[in-house]
């Protein structure tokens, strides 16, 4: 009579997909406040400061896109409809980050580097004797960007 399973009943029908689904959704918006976080769109939770990273970024964005193509087909369409505006809305984010200008001194900013701006596994641009990529080759750079968010 004091077992408190006994007065709670079974659980209700479906009630494992909904705990499933409520899991997948919460990991998206993880993902895509990470994502948003290194491309400096929210603060950082902890210094509250507005860091940006264009690889962390990008790798959160990466990943979303993984989950987007592994789960094609077994999602609800709310489930569908979050993921795919979440990637929509960062794939703008990661764009506009990656065309603004690069944050003052004092900010983190992975973004300024050579590295930051290539996709991965490209070559580095050559730099400047104070480490920034030389205008032209930046440009050229972007050109070359592959990826299409």
């Amino acid at each position: 009579m004091n077992d408190p399973k006994s007065s709670t009943g079974p659980p209700p029908e479906g009630s494992a997909q909904e705990m499933t689904s409520a899991l997948f959704v919460n990991m998206v918006i993880q993902q895509t406040n990470m994502a948003l976080m290194f491309l400096g769109q929210v603060p950082h939770p902890e210094s509250g400061e507005r860091v940006r990273d264009l690889n962390a970024a990008r790798m959160f964005i990466d990943q979303l896109e993984m989950l987007e193509v592994k789960t094609k087909g077994n999602l609800d369409k709310r489930e569908q409809g979050l993921l795919k505006q979440s990637l929509t809305a960062l794939r703008m984010a990661f764009v506009e980050a990656a065309n603004q200008e690069p944050a003052p001194a004092g900010k983190t900013e992975a973004s300024g580097s050579a590295a930051a701006n290539q996709p991965a596994g490209a070559p580095l641009e050559p730099a400047n004797s104070s480490g920034e990529p030389v205008a032209a080759a930046e440009e050229e750079s972007r050109k070359k960007f592959s990826k299409k968010y």
